[in-house]
């Protein structure tokens, strides 16, 4: 159980681990997370289940190494195990036809995009799909997403690779052509969320946001992972990920999620003079 099967690195920093979970894979549905512990002691990282094959008895994790935790997840290898992994966790995501439903998938969040994209094509929608990322090597999913889609357009904030600029444009220019827009989902940076919902707000299209504040149990005990949405408190874990981009405050989220930003900065520094030291 919780043994790699499969990991391949998709981006610079990026990986994709298949991980053998037979009851997860079996359960689990669009928009769910998990929580996971590498060994004992270690920190509990919320990943999307990105996909999951249930004769295999398999699900798909997508995660940056861009932390200590997520740095010693990316050093495992197939064949090595992850001490904890509960779930699957979280809403699943509301499905309908909506009639043409865009998602917007900003830097990692593509990776959340994805099993949404699939549950929105299989209940009938028409696709449009808008990924972003920085620069061309950090955009992930494509190939996956365009075989979703009936339209996919890439965005890159140094125009690298297809559309220059942010996701907001690509999506503010269908708009402004006429393309008729039911529902939209977006997941990624805050900012970018937000960014999103502000366009669409004046447009009436509903939308729909995943977020990602502090977590740490995952059953809504613990209320890290408080939220506000239209004017009430909401637990991601439980209530979410997923909720009315219209309704969420933004500015309370960004600066819940720089709480601890200090001492992700000072245990990032620690790290960097541990390895320097071993190397001489």
């Amino acid at each position: 159980m919780n043994r790699i099967v499969f990991k391949e690195e998709i981006a610079p920093n990026t990986f994709r681990y298949k991980v053998h979970h037979p009851q997860i894979a079996k359960k689990r549905q669009a928009g769910q997370f998990v929580i996971l512990r590498i060994h004992e002691g270690g920190e509990r990282i919320p990943l999307t289940i990105v996909d999951s094959d249930p004769e295999a008895g398999t699900i798909t994790l997508i995660f940056q190494a861009v932390g200590h935790s997520t740095r010693e997840l990316a050093e495992l290898e197939v064949d090595e195990s992850i001490l904890d992994l509960a779930g699957p966790l979280g809403k699943p995501t509301h499905i309908e036809n909506y009639g043409t439903a865009c998602v917007l998938g900003g830097g990692y969040g593509t990776a959340p995009v994805l099993p949404i994209a699939a549950a929105l094509r299989d209940a009938g929608n028409r696709l449009i799909g808008i990924v972003g990322a920085r620069s061309r090597e950090l955009v992930i999913l494509e190939e996956e997403l365009r075989a979703l889609c009936d339209r996919l357009e890439v965005a890159t904030d140094d125009g690298s690779y297809g559309h220059q600029g942010f996701v907001t444009d690509v999506l503010q220019s269908l708009l402004e052509e006429g393309v008729k827009i039911d529902f939209v989902l977006a997941v990624g940076p805050a900012p970018m969320m937000r960014a999103v919902s502000e366009l669409t707000r004046g447009y009436g299209i509903k939308t729909m946001v995943s977020l990602n504040p502090i977590m740490v149990d995952g059953t809504g005990m613990c209320g890290g992972c408080r939220v506000e949405v239209g004017g009430e408190t909401k637990f991601a874990c439980v209530d979410g990920p997923e909720f009315d981009g219209h309704l969420v405050n933004f500015d309370l989220l960004m600066k819940r999620q720089a709480t601890y930003r200090d001492e992700e900065q000072a245990a990032a520094e620690r790290e960097s003079h541990c390895k320097l030291d071993s190397a001489m």
